[in-house]
């Protein structure tokens, strides 16, 4: 396998990941809802786009610095929040906190993580960001955001597109849990994969340990996964923004909007920024990539509030892209998933890395020399249906 600095693309990040990683846990990872339709169509969706290329001007200074919801960033890409990234590789979310912190991007961590809030904050300097899934137990959920006060953590990010978990056939198939089930086909899987195996043994995170000892009937590992299950509230509604904000008293940053009527409605109920997502093609099969949608929703909101984008990230230049569409900035996760499984939080600064070497240099090869210039004059076409066509978004 190359060394971390031979590996130039996400791509090949991905295959290293592929070959250290379990296979129920690569595939958490690597996988969408159903036929995975809009999983595909986040990457393929990018490639749709075709940019303007500029020669004879001042390529010198150039800047990829920028602030998302107030703080500073080294690039307008920021550490997506995703379940279960301790079992990428052992400790995950605080190796992948410590590469962002280092490399000056925004940090969230998830409800569903492995290592808790507290983990985090305590192997780390500055303030990062906490997503929040809201559950039918409003005790457990105020006693988590109070938590992430408590652990200085400097926006909330709201997730409004799980309040059912959609299916997804690689985690049914491959009996997928936290902390693994030993069956004969792990236990191969281990013996296959040894570093991530030994990794683990040095680690007493395995569980979702925001939960585990948090909430009353949740310390039995084998009832957890119904527990949380159940906990998932279909009930959630917009209300619930303001009440997570008041009870925050900070930034809070509303994730899984695909319609421009709910980014209406989100900033109405007080959300500070938002993030166009269908939950990396985890939720609604068949729904549009966030790429195509992201137009409609600056068009709809991006004066009054920020817009951010994930889904389908896999390269400095599909940073640029959404940008020149008018995002404010990006989310990866597979993309840094991927680091981490390949190397730990050396893997992630790769990644990292990459992704702002393509995005320096397709900015100057535009013509650009602040990323805070790069707009739709950067765009030469789009070969997307209008959202109005029988083939468009909502056809």
């Amino acid at each position: 396998m190359p060394s971390l600095d031979k590996i130039l693309t996400i791509e090949e990040m991905m295959a290293a990941a592929k070959r250290k990683v379990p296979k129920q846990f690569f595939d958490y990872a690597d996988s969408g809802a159903w036929t995975e339709s809009t999983y595909r169509a986040n990457q393929e969706d990018f490639q749709k786009i075709k940019l303007r290329q500029r020669v004879a001007v001042n390529m010198e200074g150039r800047s990829l610095a920028t602030t998302m919801t107030g703080e500073k960033a080294s690039m307008p890409v920021a550490i997506a929040p995703t379940g279960l990234t301790g079992m990428q590789s052992a400790d995950g979310e605080i190796k992948a906190a410590r590469a962002a912190e280092k490399f000056g991007v925004p940090f969230t961590l998830s409800t569903m993580a492995i290592c808790s809030i507290e983990d985090v904050a305590e192997n780390t300097t500055k303030p990062f960001w906490f997503q929040l899934y809201v559950m039918r137990d409003r005790a457990f959920i105020e006693r988590l955001i109070d938590r992430a006060k408590a652990a200085k953590c400097s926006a909330l990010v709201l997730t409004m597109d799980l309040q059912i978990l959609g299916q997804r056939h690689k985690d049914l198939r491959n009996g997928m849990s936290a902390p693994p089930k030993f069956t004969p086909r792990f236990v191969f899987e281990m013996a296959r994969k040894p570093a991530w195996a030994l990794g683990m043994l040095g680690t007493k995170r395995h569980s979702f340990r925001n939960i585990v000892g948090h909430v009353e009937n949740a310390g039995d590992l084998s009832k957890l996964s119904v527990w949380t299950a159940n906990q998932f509230d279909p009930a959630l509604s917009w209300k619930d923004v303001a009440w997570v904000k008041e009870r925050f008293g900070g930034p809070v940053i509303v994730k899984g909007i695909l319609d421009a009527d709910d980014a209406k409605a989100a900033v109405a109920h007080g959300a500070d920024a938002i993030i166009v997502s269908n939950h990396g093609g985890r939720q609604l099969d068949g729904a549009p990539s966030s790429i195509r949608v992201l137009p409609e929703i600056v068009d709809a909101v991006g004066k009054s509030t920020d817009v951010y984008l994930d889904g389908g990230i896999r390269s400095g230049q599909d940073v640029l892209k959404a940008m020149a569409l008018g995002a404010k900035g990006t989310f990866i996760g597979r993309a840094f998933l991927w680091g981490l499984g390949a190397g730990g939080e050396a893997g992630v600064t790769r990644t990292l890395q990459i992704i702002q070497r393509e995005l320096d240099i397709t900015m100057a090869l535009c013509g650009e020399r602040d990323i805070h210039d790069v707009g739709l004059h950067n765009i030469y076409s789009i070969d997307l249906p209008p959202r109005n066509s029988p083939l468009g978004a909502n056809g």
